[in-house]
């Protein structure tokens, strides 16, 4: 009976129709992007590094008092860590889904600091980093030189000087991973020869560049109304001024420097990782997402940035998208769109 009220009456049905229509069209455009809550659990990583140890010191020394303290944090559901032979050590707490991981990252950095005192002097000076990051990786740009005149250390450092901040500082972004990370420093090599002839120990190396190696705050002179500070050198910064660093004096005035003991150099801190792009040595940037980031919107921010950094790179210097998660996700949509046309032409 109902459906013979409408044939008897088109245009009542049609006015229905179109009027149903509208109604979908409208709320078609105020429809929530994701049907489900977040599934995903967030994580929150800590990261540290104790130079020169290994895994096994490292993890004696580092993992053990800070899981101990990190254990049981609010909402955890567990944690992971890794412990590498170059010192470095990776902590990953998963959280519970729909956990507030800004709460989640002062609940875990309150815990981290308790563990502090524990660790290694070497560690403390160096910081223990905590941060908000989802295990997804999103893109990576490999930087590298057009014709091999830069080599991974200057990429490397190019990189760290030029492109990090500005990309960490995109919305949505956790980390900006190097691949391939070369930072510059002055490197000392002992002669075990001259050490044993000059009667001195590496110890006593290590001494002398940490005391002539140091901001020192000399005050001033002159009381009011003029008063003069007083500056001194300060940290060295060339391979000169650490060669003349003085070693040990001798009774009758000798000065033996740093050159007549080791030799000093400008070079890499670690050459333990190479990374090669297309065969060309290359520095790689992995980029993180934030758990709540929309990947498409991310992306598109991150490659117009990177195209207005590149206007500004030395000659030489290019980069390319090694790895793009984003046409796969592009591509689901717009199934899923082409899904929704067909059933709306059929219906």
């Amino acid at each position: 009976m109902l459906a013979r009220f409408f044939i008897d009456r088109p245009i009542f049905a049609a006015v229905i129709s179109i009027l149903i229509a509208l109604a979908g069209g409208i709320a078609a455009t105020r429809l929530s992007v994701s049907q489900f809550p977040p599934v995903t659990p967030p994580t929150m990583q800590v990261d540290c590094n104790y130079p020169g140890a290994s895994a096994e010191v490292v993890s004696k020394t580092i993992a053990s008092p800070l899981e101990q303290r990190v254990n049981g944090a609010e909402r955890m559901m567990y944690m992971s860590s890794q412990c590498t032979n170059d010192g470095s050590y990776t902590l990953t707490v998963t959280f519970e889904p729909g956990t507030d991981l800004n709460l989640a990252q002062v609940d875990v950095q309150n815990r981290v600091n308790l563990a502090i005192p524990e660790l290694p002097e070497v560690v403390r000076s160096t910081g223990v980093t905590v941060r908000k990051r989802s295990p997804e990786l999103l893109l990576t740009f490999a930087l590298m030189s057009e014709t091999g005149q830069h080599d991974q250390v200057y990429l490397s450092n190019y990189a760290v000087l030029h492109l990090r901040e500005t990309l960490s500082r995109i919305p949505g972004i956790s980390d900006v991973t190097i691949f391939g990370q070369r930072d510059y420093s002055l490197r000392v090599w002992v002669k075990p020869g001259q050490l044993e002839a000059k009667q001195l120990a590496v110890l006593d190396v290590v001494a002398a560049i940490k005391a002539q190696n140091a901001e020192v705050a000399l005050g001033g002179v002159n009381p009011e109304p003029r008063q003069f500070t007083i500056t001194s050198l300060g940290r060295l910064d060339t391979v000169e001024q650490f060669e003349d660093i003085i070693v040990k004096t001798g009774p009758d005035g000798q000065l033996v420097h740093l050159r007549d003991v080791a030799r000093v150099e400008l070079a890499a801190k670690s050459s333990d990782i190479t990374n090669r792009f297309d065969r060309r040595q290359t520095v790689g940037l992995a980029i993180f997402l934030t758990p709540d980031a929309n990947a498409i919107t991310t992306s598109a921010e991150l490659k117009e940035t990177m195209a207005k950094l590149g206007e500004d790179f030395p000659p030489g210097l290019e980069y390319e998208i090694g790895y793009d998660t984003t046409p796969y996700i592009e591509s689901s949509i717009f199934k899923v769109f082409e899904a929704l046309r067909d059933s709306i032409l059929l219906v």
